[in-house]
């Protein structure tokens, strides 16, 4: 049996990435966002490795609180990383386990366990854990020299999650429901609410043969965001896009489900081929899914409807399938462990899965793509950085120009899938023993 022997050290440092273009947002626009680049040391078999994880702590998505400036809210999630780094050089020290379990338990005390004023969401929080969760499972493979999706290939207790597949256990759900990597994923183009559709996305369908895009809806006003909708697609078959694929995303802006099924009956009639392009819509509604619930059954049998936002443990699983949703909207800054254990239960309850998208760059969008090509998603995978942090990506995008730069509408991975999560493509100069693969102390 495979075990972590030990955490034994972690730190967390930061940048400021601007975005070359705001993200609009039902809540606001981004225009700049803190980078915390993780570090955490384990042993594993005897083996000391360190491991690396990234994500962009993005306020305005995970903890939109007007009550609280944007550079309040920044301070706090840079101070909730720093009490994780903390807690996990501390309290977490010499804890025993799976890489799997130890991110979960990871992920539960950083959501009910922290104590921090102010304090910042359940998602926000999540959102703080996962890059210590990505350097663990990256420490992990690269200790053993396998990627960090082999970890599932032997059975092993994973207490907090086997409960939630009785017959099997975590690590044979988790390993039936990955697949071969894929080594194509398709590119995804972000189209904000008050983007000027046909100078903003015919250059880039035109440079990157972009045919899938997602809008970023109103939410309140279905009747234009069904226009909208009608406009982006046909801006791009008039760009020469062939079979545009739309998804649909207000962010929790939307009032009520019927206001939903008005903007879908809006969209049919407006433009019943751009209806039929529109695949699934992320969490129309609030994500306080169990003080605001809603039954998506009748938009359901329209269009898929995700889970997104309202997803922030696992104990919202059943509450997901209650309301009938269609599935879920996984991202890798909820955690990696949280993110594999979730996308192996809605397949155990014939759910989808969606790859979303935190504008994931660098180091996060390898960790992305390695998600997307190992999960039956039903999109690949989102990776936006490319159109709105480039300059982030500058360690990687040299070396690795196809998965940085879509061509032809698509995200080209690498041929050899790296150890870990990704971290041994990081850039030699920065980090040249973790490109060897040897132990790195911190």
């Amino acid at each position: 049996m495979m075990l972590v022997t030990s955490l034994l050290d972690a730190h967390v440092s930061f940048r400021t990435q601007r975005l070359v273009t705001p993200l609009r947002l039902s809540s606001g626009a981004i225009e700049s966002v803190t980078e915390a680049v993780a570090s955490v040391a384990i042993e594993i078999n005897g083996r000391r490795q360190a491991g690396w994880g990234v994500i962009y702590l993005s306020d305005l998505w995970a903890w939109p609180d007007s009550s609280l400036k944007h550079d309040e809210r920044d301070a706090a999630l840079r101070r909730c990383c720093e009490l994780i780094a903390h807690e996990l050089s501390h309290a977490f020290r010499e804890q025993r386990g799976h890489p799997l379990e130890l991110g979960l338990r990871l992920h539960d005390w950083a959501c009910h366990g922290l104590s921090q004023t102010p304090s910042p969401s359940l998602l926000a929080r999540a959102m703080c854990a996962s890059p210590f969760d990505a350097a663990i499972h990256d420490a992990a493979g690269i200790a053993l020299g396998r990627s960090a999706f082999a970890l599932y290939d032997e059975p092993a207790e994973i207490p907090s999650a086997d409960p939630y597949f009785p017959q099997v256990g975590a690590c044979r759900a988790i390993a039936d429901t990955l697949t071969p990597p894929r080594r194509e994923l398709p590119a995804w183009f972000v189209v904000s609410k008050d983007d000027a559709v046909a100078s903003n996305l015919a250059p880039a369908v035109r440079r990157h043969g972009y045919r899938c895009f997602k809008l970023k809806l109103t939410g309140r006003d279905p009747r234009a965001d069904a226009q909208r909708t009608a406009e982006v697609y046909r801006t791009a078959v008039s760009c020469g896009s062939l079979a545009p694929r739309l998804t649909g995303d207000p962010n929790e802006a939307s009032p009520s489900v019927e206001s939903v099924l008005e903007y879908l009956e809006q969209l049919r009639i407006a433009d019943a081929e751009a209806f039929a392009a529109l695949e699934y819509l992320e969490q129309p509604t609030s994500r306080y899914i169990q003080a605001q619930p809603c039954d998506w059954q009748e938009v359901a049998a329209r269009k898929p409807v995700l889970l997104d936002e309202g997803l922030t443990d696992l104990a919202m699983l059943e509450e997901a399938r209650r309301q009938h949703y269609s599935g879920l909207a996984l991202k890798t800054c909820k955690g990696h462990s949280m993110l594999l254990t979730a996308a192996a239960w809605a397949r155990k309850h014939n759910m989808l899965i969606s790859l979303q998208d935190l504008t994931n760059p660098g180091l996060a969008l390898i960790h992305a793509a390695l998600v997307g090509a190992h999960l039956p998603t039903i999109n690949g995978a989102e990776l936006n950085s490319p159109q709105f942090t480039p300059a982030a990506n500058a360690d990687f995008a040299a070396r690795m120009p196809e998965l940085f730069q879509p061509r032809g509408g698509v995200h080209r991975l690498p041929q050899a899938i790296p150890h870990g999560l990704g971290s041994t493509f990081r850039s030699p100069l920065n980090h040249a023993a973790a490109s060897s693969g040897d132990s790195v102390p911190i």
